[in-house]
């Protein structure tokens, strides 16, 4: 079958064939190599577990001990994908 990123390689190209510069899709491109290797979702996971972990140390300071805080708080999503609707 087809790649997952298949419909984005194709609006890039398709833009890329009609553009006078290549400047002119930039947004495609962006959207395509995001699609192939996810810098930006991986950054912003890397965001949110650096405040988990800040405010689990935060809260540590209160008396529990921060191995036990880290290894109780587990990040399993963030819930912007799926659900039962």
């Amino acid at each position: 079958g087809r790649s997952r990123c298949f419909a984005l390689w194709q609006e890039f190209s398709k833009c890329y064939a009609n553009a006078d510069s290549p400047a002119q899709c930039i947004l495609q491109s962006e959207d395509y190599l995001e699609c192939l290797h996810h810098t930006k979702e991986i950054a912003r996971a890397r965001t949110v577990k650096a405040h988990f972990v800040q405010k689990q140390l935060h809260e540590g300071k209160e008396g529990r001990k921060v191995a036990d805080i880290l290894s109780e708080g587990v990040i399993v999503g963030v819930g912007l994908i799926g659900g039962d609707k």
